[in-house]
């Protein structure tokens, strides 16, 4: 699934007439880069969530046959759902995730050299659920413990922590950056499926099963656990002055794909 329902407030003025997904770099819009993406890693079947400016979306991905792929419409242009609250609607209320499989998730503005492959491989390897991460320096980091589980979320500019009786912890755990990608198993999205609230983000749903594991004082319910590429390089194409260096970026990774083949 490719969450590009957002509004794109920090790339405006261009989201004032466009939704960030068709916001255009290097000769491609950001939804296009995500879709062939997943297409050459053999991922053929997405789902997009739509709100802001969604017949927009909809008509390119009609233009462009959509890339090869079978692309499914999830519609939130009555209400915008945030990541988690995008994700169960797609799973649950618009059925379009096939019951008792995998999906992985990811933003439209993030480009990353990421081996999906690989990713997958991982996946299927262990059958645990893995949270795309790296040492990147930022303020807001989730912590996993020396297994690389998820136990918990910290803001380190304001010291905030989730959930709330984890931060007596939080020197004994390794602080790792979310990339907003994920290969979720078919147990985490039946959890997904019970969350009361409509409205909410991946990482609020992540918390919540960690603080169930603390609060029971017992092992995590349910793995959710750190990936870290190798030699990873992201960019979140979040603000209108970064742009520029997007565009470059994303030729770069074109010129490496290039190089591969």
């Amino acid at each position: 699934m490719i969450f590009a329902a957002g509004l794109g407030t920090r790339l405006k003025p261009l989201t004032d007439t466009m939704p960030k997904a068709l916001v255009p770099l290097a000769g491609k819009t950001l939804l296009q880069w995500q879709v062939e993406k997943l297409r050459d890693a053999g991922i053929r079947d997405i789902i997009v969530n739509v709100h802001h400016f969604p017949d927009m979306i909809i008509e390119a991905i009609r233009a462009n046959d959509a890339w090869g792929c079978n692309i499914m419409i999830s519609d939130e242009r009555d209400e915008l759902l945030d990541t988690g609250g995008g994700l169960k609607k797609a799973v649950s209320g618009e059925g379009l995730v096939v019951s008792g499989e995998p999906i992985l998730a990811c933003n439209v503005d993030i480009l990353s050299n990421i081996a999906i492959r690989e990713l997958v491989a991982e996946y299927e390897r262990t059958s645990v659920s893995q949270l795309v991460v790296s040492e990147r320096e930022t303020q807001r980091y989730l912590c996993f413990d020396e297994e690389g589980c998820l136990c918990g979320w910290t803001n380190v500019k304001t010291g905030e922590v989730k959930p709330e009786n984890f931060k007596f912890q939080i020197s004994n755990f390794k602080l790792l950056a979310f990339s907003g990608m994920q290969i979720l198993s078919p147990e985490v999205l039946e959890l997904l499926e019970q969350m009361p609230q409509k409205k909410f983000s991946l990482i609020d749903f992540y918390v919540s099963l960690c603080e169930k594991t603390i609060t029971n004082h017992q092992s995590p319910i349910i793995n959710l656990r750190a990936y870290v590429p190798k030699g990873y390089k992201m960019m979140d194409v979040g603000k209108i002055e970064q742009i520029n260096d997007a565009e470059h970026f994303a030729t770069m990774l074109f010129d490496i794909k290039s190089e591969k083949k």
